[in-house]
């Protein structure tokens, strides 16, 4: 299994633009899981990675949607953002029917540990915690350093060299 690999990211901003640079990395079929509390930045880190596939659509917390396909603007994959938080288990998450568009879309559930790892034999799961410091929840959102982990899983990831897309994240 490939190495876990560890960044940090200075604020919003710098999570947007990891989330671009890992774009350059994705191919349709690419699940990744985010894992974080509320207010981490999951959605954030969509956003950038939105922004870098050239998805058409603003990209925002499915919540309540549950789940929003964002077609491409060019060439690149569409890009299918879950949030499974308030699923109640597997069966809904199948009911969603996320192999129909796996194989031709990137895909990314947020909440989606302990659930969508089913999908795909090969996916990267992202942890993203959001260091607080000498502010509360109710602060600024786009500020507090993001630690990111990623773990990546199955022979797919082999073949990535996750550490080279971490050094402009920082910036």
């Amino acid at each position: 299994m490939p190495n876990a690999v560890t960044l940090r990211c200075a604020d919003a901003d710098a999570t947007k633009r990891f989330a671009a640079r890992l774009a350059t990395a994705l191919h349709p079929g690419d699940l990744i899981i985010l894992t974080g509390e509320l207010g981490a930045g999951k959605t954030t880190f969509t956003q950038g990675l939105g922004a870098a596939l050239q998805v058409r659509g603003q990209i925002s917390s499915p919540t309540f949607i549950v789940a929003r396909e964002h077609p491409a603007i060019g060439s690149g994959p569409n890009l299918v953002h879950v949030d499974a938080y308030r699923l109640g288990g597997l069966a809904e998450l199948d009911a969603l029917d996320l192999d129909s568009s796996l194989d031709e879309a990137v895909t990314v559930v947020e909440w989606g540990a302990g659930l969508a790892e089913n999908l795909s034999d090969d996916h990267l799961e992202i942890e993203i915690t959001r260091q607080r410091g000498n502010f509360t929840a109710d602060d600024d959102p786009e500020a507090g350093e993001r630690l990111i982990k990623l773990h990546p899983i199955g022979p797919r990831w082999a073949e990535v060299d996750l550490s080279g897309l971490t050094p402009d994240a920082l910036r």
